[in-house]
């Protein structure tokens, strides 16, 4: 324990020093920090997804001087240090864990989360989605507000049903997109697909951005692999002629234990 809390002192005392002696650091407020934090939250995300625990570790190191940085200026400002921000979410967790911390009987994940969500209109949240960011993106928003309305009850009862609506929204866009309804219609229809494939991806446990940004990679490993070993221009090859190569990349990929 000791080392952690001696590795934590040092960063709080680099910031310190960063925050007085270097002009880049002293100019930084909550607005120019923002953009920042978020390409590091991504880039966080990307080792995650690629399970490159040493990316993992240097990621949650640069975001960990963020969340200091921001503490640091909060502190100049006279509104809360760092010290404060974390005795906030010690107490929130000591707070919605009242199976640890409390006489409440809790024996599965689903249970945790229906309490939790309670326990936050308790609160004073006027609604279970209050929580969610609007600044996620569209597919991760859509996925945590199905999570949160299903901890009170709104929620369907077997992935089957799931699957009948996402026929249902795939019908109802086809017949926007065939009856040349205006771009609108078939943007909400199109939405409604999109927001029922989320739907039945969570039923059967699958992270529907993981999902899509897995295929995003293998589909720049393939097109990456045809401009790699095209003989011309790709502008002067027929789709025919990049398919051959597509196939190959995908063999190659197979191939690999």
């Amino acid at each position: 324990m000791q080392h952690k809390l001696d590795a934590f002192a040092r960063l709080l005392t680099i910031m310190d020093e960063l925050r007085e002696q270097c002009p880049w650091d002293r100019k930084q407020t909550f607005q120019s920090l923002r953009n920042l934090t978020i390409e590091e939250t991504y880039e966080l995300a990307d080792a995650i997804l690629d399970e490159n625990l040493e990316e993992i570790k240097e990621e949650l190191g640069d975001l960990m001087l963020h969340m200091v940085f921001y503490a640091k200026i909060a502190d100049e400002k006279g509104a809360f240090d760092i010290a404060d921000a974390l005795h906030t979410v010690c107490d929130k967790l000591i707070k919605r864990h009242p199976h640890i911390y409390g006489d409440v009987e809790a024996n599965d994940e689903e249970t945790v989360k229906k309490n939790w969500e309670q326990l936050k209109l308790k609160e004073g949240k006027k609604s279970v989605l209050q929580g969610v960011p609007k600044s996620l993106p569209a597919m991760v928003k859509a996925y945590r507000m199905q999570e949160k309305t299903k901890q009170v009850g709104f929620e369907w009862e077997n992935s089957e049903q799931v699957w009948e609506k996402v026929e249902e929204e795939l019908k109802e866009y086809k017949e926007a997109v065939n009856e040349h309804a205006s771009k609108e219609k078939q943007e909400e229809e199109f939405g409604d697909v999109l927001f029922s494939l989320i739907n039945y991806a969570r039923f059967q446990g699958i992270d529907p951005e993981t999902a899509l940004e897995r295929i995003n990679q293998k589909f720049k490993r393939r097109f990456e692999y045809i401009e790699a070993n095209a003989e011309k221009s790709l502008t002067e090859m027929s789709l025919a002629e990049m398919d051959v190569l597509w196939e190959e990349a995908k063999k190659k990929a197979n191939s690999i234990p």
